[in-house]
């Protein structure tokens, strides 16, 4: 699966708003899909990397020998999930899927579910 389908594949599931496809050591987006006017997905990816990037220095920090699968930030309004991609091969590569959901339309764990099956089928 290239990028352009995964995109479209993330924003087919119930109550996505919006997705990116991020690189978290550049900060730039391979590729953005929904979003629009009231929702800068750029800026939102941008900004998530810090997320990311802090994430992984506390988990250093703590000698923890384990890896993020996803974040979950819960808004009143919406679901924002980060989900840190392996390679085929299994390593941890650098870039992590944004997905924004509508909190009153989505199902999080369907919504989880897709999103690891979409990584398992991307090829970057």
């Amino acid at each position: 699966m290239n990028i352009d389908t995964a995109l479209k594949e993330s924003m087919s599931i119930t109550g996505a708003l919006g997705v990116a496809l991020v690189d978290y050591e550049s900060g730039m987006s391979l590729g953005t899909a929904g979003g629009g006017d009231w929702f800068d997905l750029e800026v939102a990816a941008a900004g998530n990397t810090d997320v990311v990037r802090s994430k992984l220095r506390v988990m250093s920090s703590l000698a923890l020998n384990d890896s993020i699968e996803d974040i979950l930030i819960t808004l009143r309004r919406q679901y924002h999930l980060i989900r840190l991609l392996d390679t085929a091969l299994g390593a941890r590569s650098t870039l992590f899927l944004y997905l924004v959901l509508d909190r009153d339309q989505a199902n999080l764990a369907l919504a989880r579910h897709y999103l690891k099956r979409i990584e398992s089928e991307l090829q970057v």
